[in-house]
């Protein structure tokens, strides 16, 4: 039976008949109470409190318990309110949508404590434990709810505050970000404490100094405010912004003692603070402050810095006030150290990262390059991502890109490591799948060992890719050590993914890795980077998405690295990102010049003759005299201690190189001759007149080459 229709006054089919109720005690069988009986026994003298509401949870009738609970006058009608409007808080709203899955599901929601404002007095903020049931109709539908409330401020107040620190403590901290851990704290005191809070740090903490004796104005950053009024008008600094506060301040005296201050702003010692702070006192007065509470912000023995709540009702915070506020700034503290903490390692990290990286990478002719690096912003910290250009000998450029497993310190410190091994391994010319097999030997033989047994690869492990572009045949080599593949990107704009045999990540020990050669023709763009560049969930639609980025990309490599990173880089982006473009320039078949040298020792004067014409067809006879010497005495030693194939070739690139191949894999050694020797002069003669000179091994023997400098008006010709 409905509750409208017992207002109607119709009677419940359940009930008997009036002329078979007996009056008197001599019945012989007694009938319960009525339906209607009960009904008006709950909504009149019950002595919990309770309300209806309807499926819009817009209340229909509530019982005298309720109104005294409330403090709603005893005229005033709750229909058609909401829950929100009828016991106001911080946190009614919560509570309102647990009212709403009670209507959706049937199930009745059990007591939660909440604190809500009972009345519109000052100081009438409580604790209440709150519950809901569903109310059904004949055919089992929710048709409403009833709401039961009871007064557990006093008999549980230390219980009800250690429900508020649990529930605040979820949700402090959520980051390792100080302002935001700041601004959780701000959220969590207002409107639960006071109208009004700041959070204030230190500001040579956030410069990364420990804080000192606090002697003369103490200068404190603006982390974070909140106030009930929309806009803050109260404010007088922004976030990021420093003021300075005086020693008689009570934000600098909470901090000096490590515990909380509490006035009245009417109070002598408020009163001087606000003589000196004419604005601040304009502010407090404008919007009717009458106590302020200072707490320091305090973890692991370091004054952090401080939080200020000022109040406008006139209950002045209470001792109840100030230990559920100090064990929130408490909680806070911790947080905000861990933050701050976090954020000095992570900048050290990043330090030392950019520090390892090349700061520019080198202007030169085989490619034009662009390249960017993106630190992670999860909570783990920057990895060791790292990449690299290296120019090698013949004008050949080496291209390379890695990721260390982990984070931190320890993988930026690998992550120098293993560039510093590449650099060092690409100066010796290894062909791809070489480098990185001896790589694989250097991060297996640093792993760490422990009581003796077997390192493990995982702490230390690496992926790498390393590719060579030689600019004069137009082709690149490439080895990957279970790196992503690189993209290359057509003249015409057609963009495609590189095939390149698969190997195993940098520190397993015996690794096997295979080189695979493609050609680049003028104009094609290559790009290498990280995985952090792919969406861990769904890879392939990352390397489709980077696909589409760098198909038909602008003239400026610049642009094309910024596209990529608008379109490709993950919105949650959890690890590093580390990206190389490189568009090639092949060489025309003027600028290279070979000679096939017979294994003759009359062929030396040939191939000096050679040289002196082809020198003069390029018109560099300035470089005549030197180049001649030098061909005669890398020719002769080829000739003499090498074996055949010989063969010379001339490079008129940036520079003058010249090289001399032959069969053997025996390198030559740099030695002074001493004064009664007949030889040994010549790689000393090559090293004083040239300005750069090397050895590199080949699939079938080796080379020897050396640059020289352009003359200047060739070199200014060529820069324009």
């Amino acid at each position: 039976m409905t509750y409208e229709e017992v207002r109607a006054g119709q009677r419940n089919p359940r009930d008997p008949p009036d002329d078979q109720v007996s009056a008197g005690p001599s019945s012989a069988r007694p009938y319960p109470p009525s339906d209607a009986a009960v009904l008006g026994w709950l909504f009149a003298d019950h002595p919990v409190a309770l309300s209806v509401y309807d499926t819009s949870l817009r209340c229909v009738r509530r019982n005298p318990a309720m109104a005294r609970l409330t403090g709603a006058p005893a005229h005033d009608t709750w229909f058609g309110r909401r829950v929100t409007e009828i016991l106001p808080g911080p946190q009614t709203a919560a509570w309102e949508a647990r009212m709403r899955q009670v209507l959706a599901t049937g199930d009745p929601a059990p007591a939660t404590r909440i604190r809500s404002r009972v009345s519109a007095a000052p100081g009438s903020e409580r604790s209440l434990s709150v519950a809901a049931h569903p109310l059904r109709g004949p055919d089992g539908t929710v048709t409403g709810l009833c709401l039961t409330a009871e007064d557990v401020t006093e008999q549980n107040g230390s219980p009800d505050r250690l429900a508020l620190l649990n529930e605040a403590g979820t949700r402090i901290g959520s980051t390792l970000d100080v302002r935001r851990t700041a601004e959780e704290l701000a959220e969590e005191l207002v409107p639960l404490l006071g109208e009004w809070v700041n959070v204030d740090l230190l500001d040579t903490l956030l410069k990364g100094d420990e804080p000192g004796p606090f002697t003369g104005q103490v200068a404190l950053r603006r982390v974070a405010h909140h106030s009930i009024r929309p806009g803050a008008p109260e404010a007088l600094l922004q976030p990021g912004e420093v003021d300075f506060y005086p020693p008689h301040s009570p934000a600098v005296r909470s901090m000096t003692a490590g515990r909380p201050v509490v006035h009245l702003l009417t109070d002598p010692a408020a009163q001087a603070w606000l003589r000196d702070q004419p604005q601040r006192a304009d502010s407090v007065r404008e919007h009717g402050y009458r106590s302020i509470m200072s707490l320091p912000l305090r973890a692991r023995g370091t004054v952090l810095g401080v939080t200020v709540l000022l109040r406008s009702r006139e209950q002045p915070f209470t001792d109840e006030d100030r230990l559920l506020a100090e064990e929130l700034a408490a909680r806070a503290a911790v947080c905000l150290d861990n933050a701050r903490r976090f954020a000095r390692e992570r900048s050290a990290v990043l330090t030392l990262q950019r520090s390892l990286l090349p700061s520019r990478l080198p202007p030169l002719m085989a490619v034009e390059t662009a390249s960017r690096y993106l630190p992670a912003n999860g909570a783990g910290g920057a990895g060791g991502d790292w990449f690299d250009v290296i120019p090698l000998s013949g004008a050949r450029v080496a291209l390379v890109v890695g990721d260390v497993v982990g984070r931190g310190l320890g993988a930026a410190a690998t992550m120098g490591r293993l560039r510093t091994a590449v650099r060092t391994l690409a100066d010796v010319d290894l062909p791809p799948d070489e480098l990185l097999t001896h790589l694989d030997d250097l991060v297996d033989q640093s792993a760490p060992v422990d009581d003796g047994s077997s390192a493990d690869a995982a702490e230390l492990g690496a992926t790498c890719l390393y590719a060579v572009f030689d600019p004069v045949s137009g082709t690149c080599a490439a080895a990957r050590a279970a790196h992503p593949p690189p993209f290359v990107v057509t003249p015409d704009g057609e963009a495609g993914l590189v095939r390149l045999p698969p190997g195993p990540p940098l520190g397993l020990g015996n690794g096997v890795y295979e080189s695979a050669e493609f050609e680049l023709p003028e104009g094609s763009l290559l790009a290498l980077y990280t995985d952090g560049l792919l969406e861990p969930s769904d890879a392939d639609l990352s390397l489709r998405r980077l696909c589409s980025a760098l198909s038909h990309p602008p003239d400026a490599l610049e642009a094309v690295c910024d596209h990529v990173v608008e379109t490709v880089v993950p919105s949650a982006q959890a690890d590093d990102v580390a990206l190389v473009v490189a568009r090639t320039h092949t060489f025309d078949a003027e600028e290279e010049a070979t000679l096939d040298v017979p294994d003759d020792p009359a062929a030396v004067a040939t191939a000096r003759a050679w040289a002196g014409e082809r020198l003069a067809r390029w018109g560099l006879d300035e470089l005549g005299f030197v180049t001649e010497l030098v061909v005669s005495e890398l020719v002769t030693n080829a000739l003499r201690y090498g074996e055949p194939p010989v063969r010379l070739r001339l490079l008129n690139v940036d520079t003058l190189i010249c090289e001399v191949t032959d069969g053997s894999n025996t390198a030559p050694h740099l030695r002074r001759a001493r004064l009664s020797d007949e030889g040994g002069r010549g790689l000393m003669l090559v090293a004083e007149l040239t300005q750069r000179w090397g050895t590199r091994q080949t699939r079938r023997g080796k080379t020897i080459w050396c640059e020289q400098s352009l003359p200047r008006k060739t070199a200014a010709a060529r820069a324009r």
